[in-house]
Protein backbone atom coordinates (compact mmCIF):
# COMPACT_ATOMS: atom_id res chain seq x y z
CA UNK A 1 0.00 0.00 0.00
CA UNK A 2 2.44 1.99 1.01
CA UNK A 3 4.87 1.11 -1.20
CA UNK A 4 2.32 2.18 -4.05
CA UNK A 5 1.84 5.12 -2.60
CA UNK A 6 5.16 6.57 -3.11
CA UNK A 7 5.23 5.40 -6.69
CA UNK A 8 2.06 7.27 -7.56
CA UNK A 9 3.81 10.13 -5.49
CA UNK A 10 7.15 9.90 -7.43
CA UNK A 11 5.34 9.80 -11.35
CA UNK A 12 3.29 12.72 -9.75
CA UNK A 13 6.66 14.97 -8.90
CA UNK A 14 8.56 13.47 -12.26
CA UNK A 15 4.97 15.12 -14.12
CA UNK A 16 5.98 18.76 -12.07
CA UNK A 17 9.25 18.38 -12.78
CA UNK A 18 8.55 18.08 -16.34
CA UNK A 19 6.31 21.07 -15.91
CA UNK A 20 8.59 23.12 -14.29
CA UNK A 21 11.22 22.33 -17.27
CA UNK A 22 9.09 23.66 -20.03
CA UNK A 23 8.03 26.56 -18.22
CA UNK A 24 11.44 27.58 -17.15
CA UNK A 25 12.24 27.77 -21.33
CA UNK A 26 8.92 29.53 -21.90
CA UNK A 27 9.96 32.06 -18.74
CA UNK A 28 13.79 32.93 -19.79
CA UNK A 29 12.04 33.80 -23.17
CA UNK A 30 9.08 36.21 -21.79
CA UNK A 31 10.62 37.20 -18.72
CA UNK A 32 8.02 39.18 -16.76
CA UNK A 33 8.31 38.21 -13.69
CA UNK A 34 6.50 41.69 -12.29
CA UNK A 35 3.26 41.77 -13.99
CA UNK A 36 -0.15 40.85 -12.01
CA UNK A 37 -0.93 37.53 -12.57
CA UNK A 38 -3.53 36.84 -15.10
CA UNK A 39 -5.29 34.65 -12.72
CA UNK A 40 -5.71 36.99 -10.36
CA UNK A 41 -9.16 37.12 -9.16
CA UNK A 42 -10.40 34.13 -10.99
CA UNK A 43 -11.09 30.47 -9.73
CA UNK A 44 -7.60 29.51 -10.49
CA UNK A 45 -7.13 31.49 -7.16
CA UNK A 46 -8.42 28.85 -5.61
CA UNK A 47 -5.65 25.92 -7.11
CA UNK A 48 -3.19 26.19 -4.24
CA UNK A 49 -5.49 25.33 -1.40
CA UNK A 50 -7.23 22.46 -3.65
CA UNK A 51 -3.81 20.94 -4.51
CA UNK A 52 -2.10 20.80 -1.06
CA UNK A 53 -5.48 19.01 0.62
CA UNK A 54 -5.70 16.72 -2.18
CA UNK A 55 -2.01 15.64 -2.15
CA UNK A 56 -2.26 15.34 2.00
CA UNK A 57 -5.50 13.39 1.79
CA UNK A 58 -3.36 10.82 -1.15
CA UNK A 59 0.22 10.70 0.52
CA UNK A 60 -0.95 11.58 4.34
CA UNK A 61 2.30 13.67 3.98
CA UNK A 62 1.66 17.28 4.72
CA UNK A 63 5.16 18.96 4.57
CA UNK A 64 5.56 17.94 0.70
CA UNK A 65 1.94 18.55 0.43
CA UNK A 66 2.12 21.72 1.39
CA UNK A 67 4.65 23.05 -0.63
CA UNK A 68 3.41 21.49 -3.66
CA UNK A 69 0.37 23.52 -3.64
CA UNK A 70 2.71 26.47 -2.33
CA UNK A 71 4.21 25.96 -5.58
CA UNK A 72 1.70 25.52 -7.94
CA UNK A 73 0.38 28.85 -6.99
CA UNK A 74 3.50 30.78 -6.69
CA UNK A 75 3.48 29.50 -10.77
CA UNK A 76 0.22 30.73 -11.65
CA UNK A 77 1.14 34.32 -9.42
CA UNK A 78 4.19 34.59 -11.30
CA UNK A 79 2.41 34.09 -14.53
CA UNK A 80 4.85 30.31 -14.92
CA UNK A 81 7.82 31.87 -14.56
CA UNK A 82 9.55 29.39 -12.46
CA UNK A 83 12.68 31.35 -11.35
CA UNK A 84 10.21 34.06 -9.81
CA UNK A 85 8.00 31.72 -8.87
CA UNK A 86 11.12 30.06 -6.42
CA UNK A 87 11.86 33.60 -5.55
CA UNK A 88 8.65 34.48 -4.52
CA UNK A 89 8.73 31.32 -2.52
CA UNK A 90 11.87 31.95 -0.34
CA UNK A 91 10.79 35.78 -0.02
CA UNK A 92 6.77 35.01 0.74
CA UNK A 93 8.84 32.30 3.86
CA UNK A 94 10.68 34.72 5.28
CA UNK A 95 8.60 37.91 5.73
CA UNK A 96 5.66 34.83 7.12
CA UNK A 97 8.58 34.16 9.65
CA UNK A 98 9.32 37.66 10.43
CA UNK A 99 5.55 39.03 10.34
CA UNK A 100 4.54 35.95 13.03
CA UNK A 101 8.17 35.86 15.06
CA UNK A 102 6.19 36.58 17.88
CA UNK A 103 3.96 33.51 17.32
CA UNK A 104 7.18 31.29 17.29
CA UNK A 105 8.62 32.46 20.27
CA UNK A 106 5.74 31.57 22.40
CA UNK A 107 5.80 28.14 20.31
CA UNK A 108 9.32 27.82 21.37
CA UNK A 109 8.62 29.14 25.02
CA UNK A 110 5.80 26.94 25.86
CA UNK A 111 7.72 23.55 24.10
CA UNK A 112 10.47 24.81 26.72
CA UNK A 113 8.09 25.44 29.63
CA UNK A 114 6.42 21.76 28.88
CA UNK A 115 9.84 20.43 28.97
CA UNK A 116 10.69 21.94 32.42
CA UNK A 117 7.41 20.48 33.57
CA UNK A 118 8.16 17.49 32.61
CA UNK A 119 11.45 17.51 33.66
CA UNK A 120 10.38 18.63 36.85
CA UNK A 121 8.62 15.89 37.60
CA UNK A 122 5.17 17.81 37.76
CA UNK A 123 3.27 16.13 34.43
CA UNK A 124 3.65 12.83 36.19
CA UNK A 125 2.92 13.86 39.50
CA UNK A 126 0.01 16.09 37.75
CA UNK A 127 -1.60 13.31 35.68
CA UNK A 128 -1.17 10.55 38.88
CA UNK A 129 -2.96 12.87 40.76
CA UNK A 130 -5.92 13.25 37.96
CA UNK A 131 -6.28 9.70 36.79
CA UNK A 132 -6.92 9.47 40.76
CA UNK A 133 -9.41 12.33 41.20
CA UNK A 134 -10.93 12.30 37.97
CA UNK A 135 -12.90 8.84 37.64
CA UNK A 136 -14.43 8.73 34.56
CA UNK A 137 -13.82 9.57 30.41
CA UNK A 138 -16.64 11.91 30.40
CA UNK A 139 -14.96 13.82 33.73
CA UNK A 140 -11.23 14.19 32.00
CA UNK A 141 -13.03 15.80 28.55
CA UNK A 142 -15.32 18.35 30.92
CA UNK A 143 -12.37 19.04 33.02
CA UNK A 144 -11.01 20.09 29.28
CA UNK A 145 -13.60 21.64 27.90
CA UNK A 146 -14.06 23.90 31.02
CA UNK A 147 -10.03 24.68 30.82
CA UNK A 148 -10.64 25.85 27.15
CA UNK A 149 -13.51 28.21 28.32
CA UNK A 150 -11.47 29.84 30.93
CA UNK A 151 -8.65 30.36 28.33
CA UNK A 152 -10.93 31.77 26.38
CA UNK A 153 -8.99 35.09 25.63
CA UNK A 154 -7.14 34.09 22.92
CA UNK A 155 -7.30 30.42 20.49
CA UNK A 156 -3.61 30.31 20.18
CA UNK A 157 -2.75 30.37 23.99
CA UNK A 158 -6.23 28.56 24.45
CA UNK A 159 -5.14 25.67 22.07
CA UNK A 160 -1.22 25.01 23.12
CA UNK A 161 -1.85 25.32 26.72
CA UNK A 162 -5.34 23.27 26.77
CA UNK A 163 -3.61 20.37 25.28
CA UNK A 164 -0.33 20.60 27.25
CA UNK A 165 -2.06 20.45 30.61
CA UNK A 166 -4.52 18.23 29.93
CA UNK A 167 -2.69 15.28 27.80
CA UNK A 168 -1.97 13.74 30.95
CA UNK A 169 -5.01 13.44 31.99
CA UNK A 170 -6.50 11.97 28.67
CA UNK A 171 -3.66 9.88 28.23
CA UNK A 172 -4.50 8.57 31.86
CA UNK A 173 -8.10 7.47 30.79
CA UNK A 174 -6.91 6.42 27.12
CA UNK A 175 -8.52 8.93 25.69
CA UNK A 176 -6.93 9.46 21.78
CA UNK A 177 -4.82 12.57 21.19
CA UNK A 178 -7.48 12.88 18.17
CA UNK A 179 -9.89 13.23 20.50
CA UNK A 180 -7.61 15.66 22.58
CA UNK A 181 -6.72 17.74 19.54
CA UNK A 182 -10.59 18.57 18.58
CA UNK A 183 -11.45 19.08 22.64
CA UNK A 184 -8.83 21.84 21.91
CA UNK A 185 -9.85 23.03 18.30
CA UNK A 186 -13.52 22.72 19.24
CA UNK A 187 -13.01 25.24 22.14
CA UNK A 188 -10.34 27.82 20.95
CA UNK A 189 -11.66 29.92 18.39
CA UNK A 190 -15.59 29.23 19.08
CA UNK A 191 -15.43 30.52 22.49
CA UNK A 192 -12.76 33.33 21.36
CA UNK A 193 -15.44 34.21 18.84
CA UNK A 194 -17.90 34.60 21.67
CA UNK A 195 -15.69 36.27 23.78
CA UNK A 196 -16.13 40.43 23.93
CA UNK A 197 -13.11 40.27 25.87
CA UNK A 198 -10.57 39.11 23.36
CA UNK A 199 -8.67 39.83 20.89
CA UNK A 200 -11.43 38.48 18.27
CA UNK A 201 -13.71 41.11 19.57
CA UNK A 202 -11.07 44.01 18.51
CA UNK A 203 -10.78 42.07 14.79
CA UNK A 204 -14.38 42.61 14.28
CA UNK A 205 -14.18 46.16 15.73
CA UNK A 206 -11.25 46.95 13.97
CA UNK A 207 -13.17 45.61 10.33
CA UNK A 208 -15.74 47.45 10.68
CA UNK A 209 -13.98 50.52 11.42
CA UNK A 210 -16.18 51.97 13.81
CA UNK A 211 -15.63 51.25 17.76
CA UNK A 212 -18.39 51.75 19.15
CA UNK A 213 -20.90 50.46 16.60
CA UNK A 214 -18.45 47.49 15.33
CA UNK A 215 -18.50 45.92 19.26
CA UNK A 216 -21.88 46.51 19.69
CA UNK A 217 -22.55 44.47 16.14
CA UNK A 218 -19.88 41.98 18.10
CA UNK A 219 -22.13 41.40 21.05
CA UNK A 220 -25.58 41.48 19.17
CA UNK A 221 -24.23 38.81 16.50
CA UNK A 222 -23.75 36.59 19.28
CA UNK A 223 -27.00 34.71 19.79
CA UNK A 224 -27.00 34.35 15.73
CA UNK A 225 -23.28 32.83 15.73
CA UNK A 226 -24.43 29.25 15.63
CA UNK A 227 -21.75 27.66 14.81
CA UNK A 228 -19.66 28.97 17.49
CA UNK A 229 -22.91 28.32 20.06
CA UNK A 230 -23.63 24.77 18.43
CA UNK A 231 -20.14 23.81 18.33
CA UNK A 232 -20.75 23.77 22.27
CA UNK A 233 -23.71 21.91 22.57
CA UNK A 234 -22.11 19.70 20.37
CA UNK A 235 -19.61 18.87 22.42
CA UNK A 236 -21.66 18.60 25.79
CA UNK A 237 -24.16 16.08 24.49
CA UNK A 238 -20.86 14.49 22.80
CA UNK A 239 -19.19 13.86 26.21
CA UNK A 240 -22.56 13.46 28.15
CA UNK A 241 -23.93 10.25 25.88
CA UNK A 242 -20.02 9.14 24.88
CA UNK A 243 -20.87 9.20 21.41
CA UNK A 244 -18.57 8.86 18.07
CA UNK A 245 -18.66 8.16 14.90
CA UNK A 246 -16.35 8.46 11.79
CA UNK A 247 -12.50 8.24 12.02
CA UNK A 248 -12.78 9.40 15.35
CA UNK A 249 -14.63 6.41 16.83
CA UNK A 250 -11.55 4.20 15.63
CA UNK A 251 -9.30 6.47 17.10
CA UNK A 252 -10.76 5.89 20.59
CA UNK A 253 -11.43 2.20 20.19
CA UNK A 254 -7.68 1.94 19.50
CA UNK A 255 -7.34 4.19 22.84
CA UNK A 256 -9.06 2.02 24.76
CA UNK A 257 -6.70 -0.95 23.59
CA UNK A 258 -3.76 1.44 24.35
CA UNK A 259 -3.18 3.27 21.37
CA UNK A 260 -3.43 6.27 21.26
CA UNK A 261 -2.31 7.66 17.98
CA UNK A 262 -4.12 4.83 15.45
CA UNK A 263 -1.29 5.52 12.92
CA UNK A 264 2.56 4.51 12.58
CA UNK A 265 2.90 8.53 12.96
CA UNK A 266 4.53 9.97 15.84
CA UNK A 267 5.90 13.85 15.07
CA UNK A 268 6.69 14.70 19.10
CA UNK A 269 8.16 11.21 19.50
CA UNK A 270 10.22 10.84 22.54
CA UNK A 271 8.86 13.69 24.74
CA UNK A 272 6.95 11.14 27.36
CA UNK A 273 10.53 8.89 27.70
CA UNK A 274 12.70 12.40 28.69
CA UNK A 275 13.67 11.93 32.25
CA UNK A 276 12.08 13.17 35.07
CA UNK A 277 12.36 13.90 38.75
CA UNK A 278 10.61 11.30 40.68
CA UNK A 279 9.91 13.48 43.52
CA UNK A 280 7.69 16.16 41.12
CA UNK A 281 4.97 17.37 42.89
CA UNK A 282 1.70 18.75 41.63
CA UNK A 283 2.62 22.16 42.19
CA UNK A 284 5.45 21.89 40.05
CA UNK A 285 2.94 21.77 36.98
CA UNK A 286 0.53 23.77 38.30
CA UNK A 287 2.00 26.76 39.45
CA UNK A 288 4.30 27.06 36.16
CA UNK A 289 0.83 27.00 34.16
CA UNK A 290 -0.85 29.74 36.53
CA UNK A 291 2.37 31.51 36.24
CA UNK A 292 1.92 31.08 32.06
CA UNK A 293 -1.35 32.29 31.95
CA UNK A 294 -1.19 35.20 34.59
CA UNK A 295 2.21 36.06 32.02
CA UNK A 296 0.44 35.97 28.66
CA UNK A 297 -3.01 37.48 30.04
CA UNK A 298 -0.60 40.41 31.51
CA UNK A 299 1.23 40.38 28.04
CA UNK A 300 -2.21 41.28 25.75
CA UNK A 301 -3.34 43.71 28.48
CA UNK A 302 0.06 45.55 28.51
CA UNK A 303 0.35 45.42 25.13
CA UNK A 304 -3.29 47.11 24.09
CA UNK A 305 -2.22 49.70 26.94
CA UNK A 306 0.98 50.41 24.85
CA UNK A 307 -1.67 50.77 21.45
CA UNK A 308 -3.44 53.43 23.49
CA UNK A 309 -5.95 51.28 25.40
CA UNK A 310 -7.30 52.87 28.85
CA UNK A 311 -9.47 50.13 30.48
CA UNK A 312 -9.66 46.37 30.21
CA UNK A 313 -11.89 46.32 27.45
CA UNK A 314 -9.56 49.15 25.37
CA UNK A 315 -6.44 47.04 26.05
CA UNK A 316 -7.94 44.19 24.54
CA UNK A 317 -9.55 45.71 21.87
CA UNK A 318 -6.25 47.15 20.92
CA UNK A 319 -3.74 44.31 21.71
CA UNK A 320 -1.63 42.20 18.71
CA UNK A 321 -1.51 38.62 19.98
CA UNK A 322 2.07 37.71 18.96
CA UNK A 323 4.26 40.21 20.79
CA UNK A 324 2.07 40.15 23.34
CA UNK A 325 1.73 36.22 23.95
CA UNK A 326 5.61 36.27 22.91
CA UNK A 327 6.26 39.00 25.86
CA UNK A 328 3.98 37.27 28.15
CA UNK A 329 5.46 34.08 27.83
CA UNK A 330 8.65 35.21 28.19
CA UNK A 331 8.70 36.89 31.29
CA UNK A 332 6.44 33.57 32.34
CA UNK A 333 9.53 31.45 31.14
CA UNK A 334 11.86 33.31 33.32
CA UNK A 335 9.59 33.39 36.46
CA UNK A 336 9.54 29.92 36.38
CA UNK A 337 13.21 29.13 35.65
CA UNK A 338 13.49 30.90 39.73
CA UNK A 339 10.77 28.78 40.73
CA UNK A 340 12.21 25.65 39.54
CA UNK A 341 15.74 27.08 41.00
CA UNK A 342 14.12 27.47 44.15
CA UNK A 343 12.25 24.71 44.51
CA UNK A 344 15.12 22.14 43.34
CA UNK A 345 13.45 20.27 41.47
CA UNK A 346 16.16 19.88 38.48
CA UNK A 347 19.87 21.34 38.18
CA UNK A 348 20.88 24.41 36.09
CA UNK A 349 22.12 22.47 33.47
CA UNK A 350 18.98 20.27 33.28
CA UNK A 351 17.20 24.31 33.39
CA UNK A 352 19.42 24.64 30.05
CA UNK A 353 19.10 21.75 28.74
CA UNK A 354 15.23 21.95 28.21
CA UNK A 355 15.55 25.09 25.89
CA UNK A 356 16.75 23.13 23.42
CA UNK A 357 14.42 20.03 23.95
CA UNK A 358 11.87 22.31 24.04
CA UNK A 359 12.37 23.72 20.92
CA UNK A 360 13.08 20.57 19.32
CA UNK A 361 9.89 19.45 20.40
CA UNK A 362 8.01 22.40 18.75
CA UNK A 363 9.68 21.81 15.04
CA UNK A 364 6.66 20.15 13.31
CA UNK A 365 4.22 22.73 14.17
CA UNK A 366 6.64 25.46 13.06
CA UNK A 367 7.26 23.93 9.92
CA UNK A 368 3.65 23.23 9.01
CA UNK A 369 2.75 26.76 10.28
CA UNK A 370 5.21 28.41 8.19
CA UNK A 371 4.03 26.66 5.31
CA UNK A 372 0.80 27.17 5.98
CA UNK A 373 1.10 30.92 6.53
CA UNK A 374 2.98 30.96 2.77
CA UNK A 375 -0.23 28.78 0.91
CA UNK A 376 -2.61 30.89 2.68
CA UNK A 377 -0.91 34.49 1.91
CA UNK A 378 -0.27 33.28 -1.66
CA UNK A 379 -4.31 32.18 -2.12
CA UNK A 380 -5.07 35.45 -0.29
CA UNK A 381 -2.83 38.14 -1.72
CA UNK A 382 -0.91 36.54 -4.95
CA UNK A 383 -3.91 35.08 -6.35
CA UNK A 384 -6.95 37.06 -4.92
CA UNK A 385 -9.05 34.18 -3.75
CA UNK A 386 -11.08 37.11 -1.72
CA UNK A 387 -11.85 39.03 -4.59
CA UNK A 388 -13.51 36.14 -6.49
CA UNK A 389 -15.44 35.52 -3.43
CA UNK A 390 -16.89 38.22 -2.68
CA UNK A 391 -17.92 39.01 -5.99
CA UNK A 392 -19.76 35.96 -6.02
CA UNK A 393 -21.28 37.10 -2.65
CA UNK A 394 -22.00 40.70 -4.16
CA UNK A 395 -23.55 38.83 -7.39
CA UNK A 396 -25.78 36.66 -5.12
CA UNK A 397 -27.04 39.31 -2.76
CA UNK A 398 -29.68 41.21 -4.40
CA UNK A 399 -31.76 37.73 -5.49
CA UNK A 400 -31.84 35.68 -2.87
CA UNK A 401 -33.14 37.93 0.18
CA UNK A 402 -33.69 35.92 3.61
CA UNK A 403 -32.13 32.97 2.08
CA UNK A 404 -28.58 35.18 2.10
CA UNK A 405 -27.68 34.48 5.87
CA UNK A 406 -27.53 30.52 4.85
CA UNK A 407 -25.57 31.52 1.89
CA UNK A 408 -23.08 34.44 3.71
CA UNK A 409 -22.12 31.08 5.75
CA UNK A 410 -21.71 28.43 3.34
CA UNK A 411 -19.36 31.04 1.58
CA UNK A 412 -17.74 31.92 4.86
CA UNK A 413 -17.03 28.56 5.26
CA UNK A 414 -15.29 27.69 2.06
CA UNK A 415 -13.36 30.83 2.08
CA UNK A 416 -12.30 30.35 5.88
CA UNK A 417 -11.65 26.79 4.57
CA UNK A 418 -9.51 27.59 1.34
CA UNK A 419 -7.26 30.31 2.93
CA UNK A 420 -7.24 28.85 6.27
CA UNK A 421 -8.04 32.13 8.68
CA UNK A 422 -10.90 32.84 9.70
CA UNK A 423 -9.53 36.75 10.98
CA UNK A 424 -8.98 37.11 7.02
CA UNK A 425 -12.11 35.76 5.83
CA UNK A 426 -14.66 38.17 7.94
CA UNK A 427 -12.52 40.72 7.43
CA UNK A 428 -13.57 40.55 3.25
CA UNK A 429 -16.99 39.39 4.12
CA UNK A 430 -18.03 41.75 6.70
CA UNK A 431 -17.86 45.25 4.31
CA UNK A 432 -19.78 43.34 1.73
CA UNK A 433 -22.85 41.76 4.04
CA UNK A 434 -23.13 45.15 5.68
CA UNK A 435 -23.62 46.77 2.12
CA UNK A 436 -25.78 44.23 1.50
CA UNK A 437 -27.79 44.14 4.68
CA UNK A 438 -27.54 48.15 5.79
CA UNK A 439 -30.66 50.52 3.81
CA UNK A 440 -28.64 52.81 1.96
CA UNK A 441 -25.53 51.13 2.42
CA UNK A 442 -22.42 50.15 4.50
CA UNK A 443 -21.98 54.27 4.79
CA UNK A 444 -25.86 54.84 6.28
CA UNK A 445 -24.62 51.82 9.08
CA UNK A 446 -26.29 53.44 12.39
CA UNK A 447 -27.32 52.09 15.37
CA UNK A 448 -30.98 52.61 14.45
CA UNK A 449 -30.54 50.13 11.28
CA UNK A 450 -29.33 47.78 13.88
CA UNK A 451 -33.00 47.73 15.11
CA UNK A 452 -34.45 48.31 12.13
CA UNK A 453 -33.39 45.55 10.14
CA UNK A 454 -33.24 42.23 12.71
CA UNK A 455 -32.22 40.25 9.40
CA UNK A 456 -28.77 42.43 9.90
CA UNK A 457 -27.13 40.89 12.86
CA UNK A 458 -27.96 37.36 11.16
CA UNK A 459 -26.09 37.78 8.04
CA UNK A 460 -23.12 39.11 11.04
CA UNK A 461 -23.32 36.13 12.61
CA UNK A 462 -23.94 34.03 9.63
CA UNK A 463 -20.53 35.50 8.24
CA UNK A 464 -18.27 35.39 11.69
CA UNK A 465 -19.73 31.72 12.24
CA UNK A 466 -19.18 30.38 8.74
CA UNK A 467 -15.29 31.85 9.07
CA UNK A 468 -15.00 30.13 12.29
CA UNK A 469 -16.11 26.95 11.10
CA UNK A 470 -14.23 26.58 7.51
CA UNK A 471 -11.12 27.78 10.03
CA UNK A 472 -11.75 25.20 12.40
CA UNK A 473 -12.09 22.17 9.37
CA UNK A 474 -9.11 24.09 7.34
CA UNK A 475 -5.82 21.67 7.62
CA UNK A 476 -3.97 24.83 6.92
CA UNK A 477 -5.14 26.86 9.74
CA UNK A 478 -2.86 27.92 11.99
CA UNK A 479 -5.32 27.38 15.01
CA UNK A 480 -5.55 23.82 13.75
CA UNK A 481 -2.16 23.02 13.47
CA UNK A 482 -1.80 24.27 17.17
CA UNK A 483 -4.39 21.76 18.02
CA UNK A 484 -2.66 19.16 16.74
CA UNK A 485 0.59 20.30 18.60
CA UNK A 486 -0.98 20.75 22.24
CA UNK A 487 -2.40 17.79 21.70
CA UNK A 488 1.03 15.73 20.02
CA UNK A 489 -1.73 14.57 17.38
CA UNK A 490 -0.24 13.70 14.07
CA UNK A 491 -1.74 16.98 12.33
CA UNK A 492 -3.27 15.13 9.53
CA UNK A 493 -5.23 12.51 12.16
CA UNK A 494 -6.48 15.82 13.67
CA UNK A 495 -7.95 17.50 10.40
CA UNK A 496 -9.41 13.48 9.14
CA UNK A 497 -10.96 12.77 12.79
CA UNK A 498 -12.94 16.57 13.62
CA UNK A 499 -14.13 16.85 10.32
CA UNK A 500 -17.12 15.11 10.45
CA UNK A 501 -17.84 16.61 13.88
CA UNK A 502 -17.04 20.27 12.57
CA UNK A 503 -19.33 19.06 9.39
CA UNK A 504 -22.16 17.46 11.59
CA UNK A 505 -22.45 21.10 13.45
CA UNK A 506 -21.74 23.21 9.82
CA UNK A 507 -25.18 21.27 8.31
CA UNK A 508 -27.11 21.85 11.18
CA UNK A 509 -25.58 25.81 11.40
CA UNK A 510 -26.76 26.18 7.75
CA UNK A 511 -30.58 24.44 8.12
CA UNK A 512 -31.22 26.92 10.94
CA UNK A 513 -29.69 29.80 8.83
CA UNK A 514 -32.43 29.21 6.77
CA UNK A 515 -35.05 28.80 9.48
CA UNK A 516 -33.91 32.33 11.19
CA UNK A 517 -33.71 34.16 7.55
CA UNK A 518 -37.80 32.98 7.15
CA UNK A 519 -38.42 33.55 10.97
CA UNK A 520 -36.65 36.70 12.05
CA UNK A 521 -38.72 39.66 12.39
CA UNK A 522 -42.10 37.54 13.48
CA UNK A 523 -40.49 35.87 16.20
CA UNK A 524 -38.13 37.00 18.97
CA UNK A 525 -34.84 35.77 18.31
CA UNK A 526 -34.23 33.38 21.54
CA UNK A 527 -36.72 31.68 19.58
CA UNK A 528 -34.58 30.72 16.72
CA UNK A 529 -31.44 30.28 18.85
CA UNK A 530 -33.66 27.85 20.64
CA UNK A 531 -34.15 26.13 17.81
CA UNK A 532 -31.59 25.78 16.90
CA UNK A 533 -30.10 24.09 19.81
CA UNK A 534 -33.02 21.55 20.33
CA UNK A 535 -31.99 20.83 16.55
CA UNK A 536 -28.72 20.03 17.31
CA UNK A 537 -29.55 17.70 20.35
CA UNK A 538 -31.99 15.81 18.24
CA UNK A 539 -29.34 15.19 15.89
CA UNK A 540 -27.05 14.05 18.47
CA UNK A 541 -29.82 11.66 19.87
CA UNK A 542 -30.57 10.13 17.00
CA UNK A 543 -26.92 9.76 15.91
CA UNK A 544 -25.93 7.98 19.74
CA UNK A 545 -28.86 5.89 19.04
CA UNK A 546 -27.54 5.06 15.47
CA UNK A 547 -24.13 4.46 17.20
CA UNK A 548 -25.17 2.38 19.76
CA UNK A 549 -27.74 0.23 17.24
CA UNK A 550 -24.40 -0.57 15.37
CA UNK A 551 -22.25 -1.30 18.23
CA UNK A 552 -24.76 -3.70 19.84
CA UNK A 553 -25.48 -5.67 15.70
CA UNK A 554 -21.42 -5.94 15.49
CA UNK A 555 -21.13 -7.50 19.27
CA UNK A 556 -23.85 -10.16 18.31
Amino acid sequence: MNSARTKKFGKLLIVLFALASVMMTVAFAEGDGEAVSQFYGTIWSLVPPVVAIVLALITKEVYSSLFIGIIAGLLLQANFNPINAFKLFTDNVATNIGDNAGILIFLVVLGTMVALMIRAGGSKAYGDWAISHIKTKSGALFATFVLAIVLGVDDYFNNLTTGNVMRPVTDGHKISRAKLAYMCDATAAPVCIMMPVSSWAAAVTGVINNEELGFQIFVRAIPYNYYAILTMVFIVIMTALNIDYGPMKTHEDNAVKGDLYTTEHRPFAGVEEMKFNPDGKVIDLIIPVIILIIGCVAGLAYEGYLAGGTDILSMFANTSAGPALAFGSAVALLINFIYFIARRSMKFTDLMDCLPEGFKQMVPAILILCFAWTIGGVTRYGLGAPDFVAGLVKAMGPSLQNMLPAVVFLIACFLGFATGTSWGTFGILLPIVLEIFTPGGFDNLTAEALNEVPILMVGIGATLGGAVCGDHCSPISDTTIMASSGAQCYHLNHVATQLPYALTVAAISFVNYIITGLLIGSVPEIVCLLIAIATTVGVMVVIGKMNHSMTTHSVR
